[in-house]
């Protein structure tokens, strides 16, 4: 059996895993690379020839994890999508906003070449449209945590919980192969402990593979209470300046988690009642998608979701749908808290609400999510003296500040928990999902504390296993 790491090796996006054994292939996650130097692998032919492919099982509904399926299925992917019900869900949102954006991006370079002759790296025309993501959606299968399931003729899966957003699954694979058995742990990506909304990640006992990912590997986030207090601190002093607070923030998981914590806050009366804004269609709609699976929350969100009918809304909290509405927020004297996608701010509304504040001493630039390599999110937290946003350059006069507290991967302490937690040794561990440095540095210590082979695999390295 083969397993090719074809995305998120010795990088954070683009997760791809190809499971081939002598009677099938199968897809781990089929996501779209997000950093700037790797977007050229999304217009690349893929590796395998996809109506090869038996079926794809997604661990969750992130671009990067999910948003290369309509491509895939354009070039002849037949088989099965194999995921839990809010996954399903949510990546059809997800998948239609990505389809959308691409769109409006080809429409701006064809523009931008007729206006000044100027061709970018890649084609004029968008990956795949909203047509093809609608294309997908019949392919989808739905399956709920701990049902084992068939995956291809000799390879049985079944998904536990992630914690790390609605639906998010870790995948268990037993595949049969000349009369011999294995099982081969994904962890994709792993949650975090005693946080709000989801339950806690899933460990597993026993694993001969395990394919982990080490996003924050080489760091400790912020206890849940300092968070919050640097949270309500840097509202405190953009309120006392007379700025905007602009938040980049992922539409699925990470809006709902601020909008938790603001809801709490407000309640306790800890920060000023400030118009909020949320500036994304697709926030909305996944917003109500959590009250749609009480079943996927924790005990906690539940009794709430119970008892008020509602989890995340509260006075002054104003979700917008139209662009004109979009534009109008940037008129609004006065202090407003404006959460926006994308999270990376590779796309999307927020570089609008950027090119309005970064210049302006009084707003807050608050991130509270991962910046990978390569993108406008993770410059613009370098804090360098000027960054350019839709071709035109902006001095940076913002506060730039940043939060880890609000993540929804696991940080290094917890990344040893969970694998510490595998009691029987696995034969190899495969570390993903992370910067080259930070795969290495990681893959080291993991070797060190369970004593068994790590490695850092490079993009498209194949292992027997």
């Amino acid at each position: 059996m083969k397993l090719t790491f074809l995305g998120a090796a010795q990088n954070v996006t683009g997760s791809r895993f190809l499971v081939e054994s002598e009677k099938s292939k199968i897809l781990i996650d089929c996501g779209l690379f997000q950093e700037r130097e790797l977007r050229s692998r999304n217009w690349e032919k893929f590796p395998v020839n996809p109506a090869q492919i038996t079926s794809v099982l997604l661990t969750h509904a992130h671009i990067d994890h999910c948003g290369y399926l309509p491509k895939l299925v354009k070039e002849g992917f037949r088989g099965k999508i194999y995921c839990t019900s809010p996954t399903a869900d949510i990546t059809q949102i997800s998948l239609l906003d990505s389809a959308n954006l691409q769109e409006a991006d080809a429409s701006y370079k064809r523009l931008r070449h007729k206006k000044e002759g100027r061709k970018g790296p890649y084609p004029e025309a968008p990956l795949y449209t909203q047509e093809d993501a609608k294309n997908i959606f019949p392919y989808f299968r739905k399956i709920q945590y701990k049902q084992s399931f068939k995956a291809a003729k000799n390879i049985h899966a079944a998904f536990y919980t992630a914690g790390h957003i609605l639906g998010a699954a870790m995948i268990e694979l037993e595949v049969e192969e000349n009369g011999v058995s294995k099982k081969i742990v994904f962890s994709g990506d792993i949650g975090r402990w005693h946080r709000p909304i989801l339950n806690d990640p899933h460990i597993f006992k026993t694993a001969d593979y395990v394919i982990m990912e080490a996003t924050y590997g080489d760091r400790l986030h912020e206890e849940e209470k300092a968070c919050l207090e640097k949270f309500q601190e840097i509202i405190h002093e953009t309120y006392r300046r007379g700025g905007n607070i602009v938040i980049p923030t992922f539409a699925i998981e990470r809006t709902q988690e601020i909008l938790y914590d603001l809801n709490q806050l407000l309640k306790e009366d800890k920060i000023p009642h400030l118009l909020t804004f949320v500036d994304s269609p697709m926030a909305k709609k996944v917003t109500e998608i959590f009250e749609q699976y009480p079943d996927y929350l924790d005990q906690e969100a539940r009794e709430t979701l119970k008892r008020y009918n509602e989890l995340f809304n509260f006075p002054l909290l104003k979700f917008t749908s139209t662009m004109n509405e979009s534009k109008a927020i940037n008129h609004i004297k006065g202090t407003a808290i404006i959460m926006a996608g994308s999270g990376m701010c590779t796309g999307g509304r927020v570089k609008h609400h950027l090119a309005s504040n970064i210049s302006r001493p009084q707003s807050t630039i608050l991130f509270v999510g991962y910046q990978a390599t390569g993108t406008l999110g993770r410059t613009i937290l370098e804090r360098p003296r000027e960054v350019r946003i839709f071709g035109q350059t902006y001095p940076v006069r913002a506060n730039i500040e940043r939060i880890n507290g609000f993540s929804a991967h696991a940080d290094k302490g917890e990344l040893l928990k969970w694998v510490k937690g595998i009691k029987k040794k696995p034969k190899e561990i495969f570390i993903v999902h992370s910067e080259k440095e930070v795969a290495l540095d990681f893959a080291s210590l993991v070797s060190q504390t369970v004593d068994t082979k790590v490695t850092a695999p490079e993009y498209k390295h194949s292992v027997e296993i």
